[in-house]
Order: structure tokens, then sequence, then C-alpha cells
């Protein structure tokens, strides 16, 4: 009987990227990266065919240990992120920094570390941007620079890896940790249901992945419908 195809998530952990995890699993083997032991665990014991891939992205000699093994990949989830945020007067050059480093540097690196095992599989990637990578909001000018310049990563493999399919997908707000903290430090009441559910852009997500062999899903923007 043969293998089930492999897909890694990163950020797998919790939010996005355990609900695109809990969406492939009955298709795939999933390894679910992050960089909290306990919270893969816990995941992996709720979602079949899954197990714990414990990585710290911005430890690039780590990664490449850990992608070692990796010698045919058919998905590439990258839903691991980070959102400092502050005006330009305002944000200090380690919010640039530490945006870039997780959202562009890391999705690189991993990206290209596994680009002979996903040629191999002639595979999918798939970033998880964000409507900031669409448009900038004030307040939102470090992130917001990260998620347009992994917009242009995206773009840039697409035309160079034509055998590789990439989407990037652009959801708009978020019921997720990352959101609540936000929505604190904008000293706003947090409401849930004025957000995207992460199971509804992980719908997206597989929608995309399994998309018949002739079609290209390339962008694909949510928004939370308005109440």
């Amino acid at each position: 009987m043969p293998e089930s195809p492999l897909a890694l998530v990163t950020g797998a952990s919790r939010g996005i990227g355990a609900s695109v995890a809990r969406a492939l699993a009955p298709a795939y083997r999933v390894l679910l990266g992050g960089r909290d032991v306990d919270a893969l665990a816990d995941q992996a014991a709720e979602t079949a065919n899954a197990e714990p891939w414990p990585v710290d992205l911005s430890d690039l000699d780590g990664v490449r240990g850990a992608v070692a093994g990796i010698d045919r990949l058919d998905v590439l989830v990258h839903s691991a992120g980070t959102a400092e945020l502050g005006t330009v007067e305002q944000a200090a050059p380690s919010a640039w920094r530490q945006n870039f480093e997780v959202n562009v540097v890391a999705v690189a690196e991993l990206t290209r570390l596994l680009l002979p095992a996903l040629r191999a599989a002639h595979g999918h990637v798939v970033i998880i941007n964000s409507g900031q990578g669409l448009s900038a909001r004030a307040g939102w000018g470090p992130y917001a620079a990260s998620k347009h310049a992994v917009r242009a990563f995206a773009d840039a493999l697409r035309d160079e890896e034509p055998g590789i399919r990439v989407t990037s997908v652009y959801p708009g707000r978020t019921d997720t940790e990352m959101q609540q903290a936000i929505i604190a430090g904008e000293g706003r009441e947090y409401a849930p249901a004025q957000y995207l559910r992460p199971d509804s852009v992980a719908a997206a997500v597989l929608s995309a992945v399994t998309a018949s062999p002739d079609a290209h899903i390339s962008d694909v923007s949510i928004r939370p419908r308005p109440h």
C-alpha cells in the first residue's frame, strides 16, 4: 500500500496552523512544526496521522538539521509568524528586524532547504500572509512591510519553480491568540464573532492544495462577513 503524501505545517501548535494541520490530516501525514513541544504533543494526540516537528525557525542551524531526513514533501504550509506593531515614528529597529526575521527570512530559508524535496514531489507551498500584505494601515508598518515582502517572495518562487505550486493566502482578522493580543493592545473589547474562524482559513488552504492538477490557485483573499 503506497504511503500517504507528506505535509509540513509551521506554527501548528495553535491558531490557523493547527486548523490547517487538522484539515490536511485525513489525506496527508502531517509534520506539526513549532517551538512549544508540549502544545505540539497535544495537537499530535488530537490529530490523526500527525507527529510533532519541534524546531525554532530562527535557529537556522537547527532548521537545517530538522529537514535533513525529508527527501520528498508534497505540501509546505508557512503559518508561523509574528506581529510586532508600531507607527513609523515609534517602532524601534528591533520591531522591523523581528518581523522580517520570522515572517520573511525564516520562510525563505525553510523553503530553500526543502526545495529538493518539493521538486521531487511536484509539491505545493502555501504561505499564510495577511490582509496587511495587500495594503497597510497606520500603526502596522513593520508587520505590513514584512507581509508585502513575503508576498514578493511567493511571487518570485512561483516564477522560478514552475514545477511547484505556490499559493499566498490573505486572511482578514482571524480569531486567534495573536488577534486577542492585538485587540488588547488597541484597548478594545474582544468579540470573536467579528473575526474569521481559523477553520475557515484552513478550508481555503485545503481547497487550494486539492485543486485539480491543471489548476494553480496563486492568491486567495478571505475576509470576515460583516455582521
